[in-house]
Order: structure tokens, then sequence, then C-alpha cells
């Protein structure tokens, strides 16, 4: 029985019985006594677990002294590689998301995941040397403007925006309701319905000069199933209704690590005679299919 089984029959042992001896602890697991110990205090100074002794009745026990609401429970703490990743990877969008609406909440959140992670087999600094989550291409956006696009998405306000076109260099001021933010390769996406063009559009965000609430304006709501209809079909950010197929080959060499990849939910693929591997997914534009 590993470290992880014997705080959960510790735990369950005391609940059970209003309490347990060394010895059937050491009976349950098959362990010994100074291994039990070890877990103890480790549960006590670590997973913070509320055990004292009982001396009247001669066995450890959960302090019953405890407010019913705040009855302890072992954290979810012991974690798979896949669940590894997933809390590194969070706790680093969250140290690099922009600042805006949520700010206040980011730090506080970041700690507990970080408690949590420490409170593992690891320590977090140690997890940290040894696994890197990398983040590609990433663009500046102006804090006031994510700020501004955070509180009209979630209030349903209506945003005055300056939008900046990259191929002509144009500054197009124009009235959105917001939908949604995307987070879509390290940098932030606005998708909303465009009162200058009457339709859906997504905007980058460090594209948006300037934002305005218009607290007195209420959004107009798109229907989620319209919004992946028209912005969600394609691969990537540049997603739409009208998608095209792009049909890939793959070297051998390379086949046998893009089979297992997955790009997009509605891709197809097979292995050619040869050994190549030909995949077919959607698209809106060529930049999409760039790595």
């Amino acid at each position: 029985m590993d470290r992880t089984e014997r705080f959960y029959t510790i735990d369950r042992m005391m609940r059970a019985r209003q309490g347990t001896t060394l010895r059937e602890m050491m009976e349950e697991m098959e362990i010994s006594r100074a291994t039990i110990r070890r877990d103890l205090e480790y549960m006590r100074d670590r997973l913070a677990a509320p055990i004292v002794w009982d001396t009247e009745n001669r066995c450890y026990r959960y302090d019953d002294q405890e407010a019913e609401g705040d009855r302890y429970a072992l954290p979810g703490l012991w974690f798979n590689a896949s669940e590894v990743h997933a809390l590194l990877t969070m706790e680093h969008l969250l140290s690099s998301l922009q600042p805006g609406l949520l700010e206040p909440h980011i730090g506080p959140l970041r700690d507990r995941i970080r408690r949590l992670l420490d409170s593992g087999d690891h320590p977090v600094d140690e997890i940290a040397r040894r696994i890197r989550v990398l983040h590609m291409a990433a663009r500046q956006s102006d804090s006031e403007v994510f700020g501004a696009i955070s509180h009209a998405l979630l209030r349903r306000y209506q945003l005055r925006i300056e939008h900046l076109n990259r191929r002509n260099g144009e500054r197009t001021a124009r009235t959105v309701s917001p939908q949604r933010l995307a987070h879509y390769r390290d940098n932030w996406y606005l998708d909303a319905w465009c009162h200058l063009r009457g339709g859906l559009r997504s905007f980058a965000v460090d594209a948006i000069a300037s934002a305005q609430v218009l607290e007195t304006e209420s959004a107009k709501n798109v229907s989620s199933d319209e919004l992946e209809k028209v912005l969600g079909t394609g691969y990537g950010i540049f997603a739409g209704e009208h998608t095209h197929e792009a049909v890939l080959r793959f070297s051998p060499e390379a086949a046998r690590w893009v089979s297992r990849e997955k790009w997009h939910s509605r891709q197809r693929g097979h292995f050619e005679a040869d050994g190549s591997f030909t995949l077919t997914l959607p698209y809106s534009q060529e930049t999409e299919l760039v790595m």
C-alpha cells in the first residue's frame, strides 16, 4: 500500500471508529509503527489534519471541537501525469493572464493552486524546476482595454471600440456586443456581434486601441449554436461558417507522432501503404495551417 492509500485509510478509520489506535492501523495496512508515526506527522504538518491523541480512550482521532461547517476533509492533492500538467498549466496561465476584471481573484487562486501542488509528494518549486510550460508568440494587450472588455462581457453591455486593421493600418470605430473571450495560442480574441458590419466577428484584443463600456446599451445576445456555426467550424481562431478542407500528408518518420495528435474535433486520418499518414481537417484561412 503506497502512502496515498495509507492517508485515505487513516482518514477512513478515524471517521468510522471515532478514533483508532496505532495497533489497529498497523494491522489494517500491514506497516510498521515508525511508518504510521511518520504518516500521522505528515498529515498534521503538511495536510493540516487536526489529529489529536485522546488520553482517555487512548486512541488517535480528529479534533471533535471543530465546527460542523469546518469539518476536515483530505484535499484532492495526489495527481497523475495529466492532472499535474493541468494544474501547472493553470498556475502558469494565471501568472500571465491579462489584468482586468478578475485581477483581484487571480492572486489568491494562484496561491491556492500552489498550496495544493506543494502539499503533494513533491514541492511545487521542485515541480516548477522539472516541468516547464512554454508560451509562444504572445502579444501584449492593454490592461485597461482588457478590463473594459471583461466588464462589458460579463455585465452584458455593448462596447465602443477602436480596432486596428493590421493589413492596411486603418483604425475603425465600431460598436460591438461582446459574446465571449477566447484564449488561443497565448493571445486573447473577442468574439462579438459587430453592429457596424451586421454580423459576428473575432477581434484580436491586442489590436483594440481603446474600449468604452456603453452601460446604457444592452448587448445583443447570440446563441451558442450560432456562435459555433459562424466562428467555431474551422480550425483555429480564424474559424468561420465558410470553411475549406485541408488534406495533409506526413512522412513515415513523422506519421507516428502526427497520428496521435488531436488538432480538430472533426479531423480524419489514416495510414498509407508506404507508412505515411494522411490527415484531413477543416480550416477557414491558410494561416491556421502554419505551425
